[in-house]
């Protein structure tokens, strides 16, 4: 599609700082590629030590539970509520986060107590996080301590009504607390002021991870009964796009291995459903995984989700993980209809070219696809987006942001005109009235235009290090693989190789994308561009290029080489 292509054409590069001395360093004990030890040191690996301790994780470099702010205050309130015979509840929210958290904890609980029971808030009867709907579930059920995972931080009023219905809370969350703090039992999120916790990235399903540990040693129960569930933490940390360092590094490796060797019953079926064969990554969980189980919750009711991974048997398993992939076939379907509408209005908007932001807006579009429409625009239209549809006799709507501009600042620039709105720097939602939506628009493009500055409207590409052509090998690839998981902080290695050549051999293949077959020093590389094909003239002038890629293997006829994943291409100036 040419118009994603447009965003291609203007790309800053940003070659990423070399330290020369510790890298040689680290080169000299290491033994490996100069470009890889560059790249260790720039992600602060710059010493054997500490490369040893990155390369082979270990489960024993776990923090102990017990230095979380309020752990001991909700082990003891669990230990009451099995010594009394209370009925707990198990509250998440409706994303991958909080349907792995819920069912993790679900299944860790009922394993050593049987008043358990769980619940996930229906996006659009319920809305994000601890809902009234649900604290008034647990009322009719005599539940008098609800557990919430990835949500309740900021749940000051409605954990307030619980207190009056008798109800606990023990909060597990990992979202930014505001001034005022609920009046839980127990407040679990490293993020607090005042908690010691040595690592504040955890997911929301890594903070109950972390109370099932806690759980099980003060209940003397073996490792197996929290580590069982590291394969859904791993999910939940490569959907929720949390920091790939400390512990989730660590929690994803260890993760990643049991999804390979013996995942649970739930992720075993999407696999299958998925027709994956093959060894997983954490791109796989991204890009195959979390979909469907998002899509539960996009499309119907997240609950399917927690069924599904809390099902043991795999027949059943299957039955269920086919009415996610079911979901998730129709929110691609949404998506790509929207996508498609909203792409024509802008292009048939005059006024549109001139703008700093982009606002669309149809009634019937489907709002559990919103927030992934806006991202598609970015792809194509790189500015703060924001998709806006009807929703009962109210306008809502997702924002994101491009990188280097505070979303939610603006938004709450804007907020005389909504009803309500929340979200961070990178993402937020918003409600308005239906006459609100161009006045809000108008003011809203206001705002970005005088605050962004010129190169936040350029996407950039950050490039780890400089390769020779003649370095890759697959000793290299080796080690680069040895890197995963890859995440944020931790991501994929992206190089730079300068002044090669087309060796004549280059074409263009299903009309989008270019079949690289490049030359440096006599050495000939082969590489994929997908949608650049509009940037194939600049091979055909034979002049030197700079091209900026990943490596990755291609397995064609049963053969696997090393090939480049190319990112961007330019002709050389130096």
């Amino acid at each position: 599609m040419a118009t994603t292509n447009r965003a291609i054409m203007n790309k800053r590069w940003q070659i990423l700082e070399d330290y020369k001395e510790k890298t040689l360093s680290l080169q000299n004990s290491l033994k490996i590629n100069y470009s890889l030890c560059s790249i260790l040191v720039q992600r602060g690996i710059d010493n054997y030590d500490k490369a040893k301790q990155f390369f082979r994780p270990q489960l024993t470099e776990l923090h102990s539970p017990w230095l979380m702010k309020d752990m001991q205050k909700a082990v003891n309130r669990i230990r009451e509520a099995i010594n009394k015979k209370e009925r707990i509840l198990v509250f998440g929210d409706y994303d991958v986060d909080g349907t792995t958290s819920v069912a993790a904890m679900y299944q860790f609980l009922i394993s050593i107590y049987s008043e358990v029971d769980y619940y996930i808030p229906h996006r659009y009867k319920e809305g994000y996080g601890v809902s009234k709907l649900g604290i008034d579930y647990a009322k009719d059920n005599n539940i008098t301590l609800i557990i919430s995972l990835d949500c309740g931080i900021k749940s000051v009023e409605l954990i307030d009504y619980a207190n009056k219905l008798n109800i606990d809370f023990i909060v597990c969350d990992h979202h930014l607390p505001d001034t005022i703090l609920p009046s839980a039992v127990a407040i679990l999120n490293a993020k607090q002021i005042d908690c010691n916790y040595p690592f504040k990235e955890l997911c929301g399903c890594g903070v109950g991870f972390k109370l099932m540990q806690a759980l099980a040693e003060n209940l003397n129960l073996p490792d197996e009964s929290f580590m069982n569930y590291l394969d859904l933490v791993a999910t939940a940390i490569a959907a929720d796009i949390v920091p790939m360092i400390g512990e989730n590094r660590i929690l994803a490796y260890f993760g990643l291995k049991k999804v390979n060797e013996n995942p649970c019953a739930g992720i075993k079926a999407l696999m299958s459903l998925s027709g994956i064969k093959k060894e997983m990554f954490i791109t796989n969980l991204v890009f195959v995984i979390a979909p469907r189980i998002n899509a539960a919750g996009r499309m119907d009711d997240a609950k399917k989700a927690v069924q599904l991974f809390i099902e043991k048997d795999f027949t059943k398993a299957i039955e269920i993980a086919g009415l996610l992939h079911s979901d998730n076939t129709d929110r691609r379907e949404a998506d790509a209809s929207i996508t498609s509408e909203a792409l024509a209005m802008l292009e048939n908007d005059t006024a549109f070219k001139n703008k700093k932001t982009t606002v669309v807006y149809q009634p019937h579009w489907h709002k559990g696809v919103v927030g992934i429409v806006a991202s598609r625009l970015i792809e194509t239209y790189y500015r703060p987006t924001i998709v806006l549809t009807r929703s009962g006799d109210l306008v809502s709507g997702s924002a994101r942001s491009v990188v280097k501009f505070n979303l939610y600042e603006a938004i709450h620039a804007c907020k005389e005109y909504l009803l309500g709105y929340g979200g961070h720097f990178a993402a937020a939602g918003m409600t308005m009235l239906p006459e609100q939506v161009i006045p809000f628009s108008e003011a809203f493009e206001k705002v970005v235009a005088a605050t962004i500055t010129p190169d936040a409207l350029i996407p950039e590409i950050l490039i780890d290090a400089e390769l020779r052509l003649r370095d890759i090998n697959k000793a290299l690839y080796n080690i680069i693989n040895q890197i995963e998981p890859f995440g944020p902080d931790n991501m994929r290695p992206v190089f730079i190789s300068k002044k090669v050549m087309n060796n004549g051999f280059s074409k263009i293949v299903k009309e989008q994308h270019i079949r690289f077959v490049i030359k440096q020093d006599d050495i000939i590389v082969n590489g994929i561009g997908f949608n650049m094909a509009e940037k194939f003239d600049l091979l055909e002038m034979n002049e030197p290029i700079d091209i900026v890629y990943s490596l990755d293997i291609n397995e064609w006829n049963n053969e696997s080489n090393i090939q480049m994943k190319v990112i961007d291409i330019k002709l050389s100036f130096d």
